[in-house]
C-alpha cells in the first residue's frame, strides 16, 4: 500500500481575490483522491481538516499517522467520517470492530488509540472510501450510519433547477460528534444548482466532495467572499475545501450527489449567514 499525504495553507480573503486559475486551484481543489491501494490525503490548516480517499483493491489499506499528527495512531487525537461513494462493498476495521459498508453509507469513528483499516470485499470492484478527519477533545462511540438512517429534507425545485435531498447522517441530530458534521446532497434529474441562497458560517470550514456525475459532464465550484467570488471547475471523485470567509455552490452539465463535511466553532447546522441571489458579486 501507499499513504500520500500534502499540506494545504490557509489564505487571507484579501490574498486569495488575486489568485489566477492555477493558483486558486492548487490552494483549494483536491484533484486526486482515489488509485488502486492508495490512501491520498489532504491535511488542511482550515480547522486542521484532513480530507482523503482509500481505494483498497489487492490489499487492505492503513490509515497511517501521518508526520504532521505526531501521533501513534490517525485516531488518537482524531475522529473521522466514512463514505462509501463508489465500487464493490467494503469492511472498515476499527481495533477489534467490523463494519460492512456498501454504496452510500456513512461511517462515524471516534478518537482513540486503534488502527483503521479498509478493505474490499471483491478486489475485482474495489471500492472508494471517502473521508473527512477533525480533531477530536473527547471519544465517541463508532457508528454506521445509513441513508435510510438519514435526518432527510426535501428542498428546492424543478423550475429553479435545484430539487434536492439533504442526507444529514454523521450530525448531531443522528450520533454524537465532537466538532465534525457531514451529510450527502443528492440532486434529482434535471437539476444542478446546489446551496443556493448561497451563505457563508464564519464558525466552521467546509469541503465539498462530488460525485455521481459521467466522466463527460463537469462541476463548476463557485467559492470566495459574496462580492468577489471565483469559480472552479472540477470532475467527478473530486474535493474542494471552502474557508469559513468564502461561499460554497454550484451548478453542474447533469445532475449529482455531493457530500459536505464541516468542522469548527460549532455544531448547529443552521448557523448560516445567507446572501441574496442578486446580490453575488
Amino acid at each position: 500500500m501507499k499513504t500520500n499525504y500534502e499540506l494545504r495553507y490557509a489564505a487571507n480573503p484579501q490574498d486569495a481575490k488575486n489568485y489566477d486559475t492555477k493558483r486558486l486551484r492548487n490552494d483549494f481543489l483536491i484533484e486526486k483522491l482515489f488509485a488502486p491501494d492508495e490512501v491520498n490525503m489532504v491535511y488542511s490548516m482550515y480547522d486542521r481538516m484532513v480530507v482523503g480517499g482509500a481505494m483498497p483493491a489487492k490489499e487492505t489499506l492503513v490509515l497511517e499517522a501521518i508526520d504532521p499528527l505526531k501521533a501513534p495512531y490517525f485516531t488518537t487525537r482524531r475522529e473521522v467520517g466514512i463514505y462509501h461513494v463508489g465500487g464493490g462493498d467494503a469492511v472498515v476495521k476499527v481495533g477489534e470492530e467490523s463494519f460492512a459498508l456498501s454504496y452510500k453509507d456513512a461511517l462515524y469513528i471516534g478518537s482513540g488509540d486503534r488502527e483503521v483499516s479498509f478493505a474490499s470485499k471483491d478486489p475485482n470492484q474495489p471500492a472508494k472510501l471517502y473521508f473527512n478527519s477533525t480533531t477530536a477533545h473527547t471519544s465517541y462511540p463508532c457508528k454506521k450510519v445509513a441513508k435510510a438512517d438519514a435526518v432527510s429534507v426535501h428542498m428546492g425545485s424543478l423550475e429553479m433547477s435545484n430539487e434536492r435531498t439533504i442526507n444529514k447522517m454523521l450530525v448531531n441530530q443522528v450520533l454524537p460528534t465532537c466538532q465534525l458534521q457531514m451529510g450527502m446532497t443528492e440532486l434529482a434529474i434535471g437539476s444542478v444548482w446546489n446551496t443556493m441562497p448561497a451563505h457563508i458560517h464564519s464558525r466552521r470550514m467546509e469541503a465539498y466532495f462530488y460525485f455521481d456525475i459521467p466522466q463527460d459532464q463537469a462541476i463548476c465550484h463557485f467559492m470566495g467572499e459574496p462580492d468577489e467570488t471565483r469559480h472552479i471547475w472540477m470532475r467527478g471523485d473530486q474535493a474542494v475545501l471552502s474557508p469559513e470567509w468564502s461561499i460554497h455552490s454550484a451548478a453542474a452539465t447533469h445532475n449529482y450527489t455531493f457530500i459536505w463535511g464541516m468542522g469548527g466553532e460549532n455544531l448547529d447546522y443552521g448557523d448560516q449567514d445567507f446572501f441574496a441571489i442578486t446580490d453575488l458579486k
